[in-house]
């Protein structure tokens, strides 16, 4: 007898190659940084607000859950261009993990919020918790006042995080757009 039952697929193939896609700029990209201080500037986060905005939440999480693992065994695609454990447990480790939550929060605002104010408010709250784990790991790590940590790791990140916030709500859109219609 012959199943005639359709099962859903829960990942279109269309969906794999996109976290595919997204891990790879995240790999490619996440590397560039400018290094000011203990905590670089890179466009890590930018990769992953778009990933989230393209993907949702729960695949866009993979797509970074993925590059942190290739990050983990020794491919340099860390900021820097550096690689494995010792990055994690550097003083900017707490910046790679913090990045999960984020991501999680930051996904469920674009999905769940269409208004561009709410996203930017959800985009916001996701990167604070960022900010959070990877404040309190500097602070461990370098041997800082939670303060201090804060000096070095948040504060000078804040009008360059809000900058690349406002130009995924303004270009996710389009972007997205451009990518259903091809």
């Amino acid at each position: 007898m012959q199943n005639t039952t359709t099962e859903k697929r829960k990942i279109t193939t269309q969906q794999m190659a996109l976290v595919a896609i997204m891990t790879a700029l995240t790999c490619i990209l996440a590397p560039f940084s400018l290094p000011i201080g203990p905590v670089p500037i890179s466009l890590t986060n930018l990769v992953i607000y778009f990933s989230l905005y393209l993907l949702g939440w729960k695949l866009g999480t993979l797509s970074y859950v993925i590059y942190l693992l290739i990050g983990l065994v020794g491919v340099p695609v860390f900021s820097g261009f550096t690689a494995g454990p010792a990055k994690l447990f550097g003083p900017t480790g707490g910046y790679l993990i913090g990045f999960i939550p984020m991501a999680i929060i930051c996904g469920f605002a674009f999905e769940k919020f269409s208004n561009h104010g709410m996203q930017i408010v959800g985009l916001a709250i996701g990167t604070i918790v960022a900010y959070i784990f990877g404040t309190a790991w500097l602070a461990i790590e370098a041997h800082l006042t939670f303060y201090q940590a804060l000096l070095a790791g948040v504060i000078p990140y804040i009008p360059g995080d809000l900058v690349k916030i406002i130009l995924v709500v303004l270009a996710g859109p389009i972007v997205k757009k451009r990518l259903q219609s091809g």
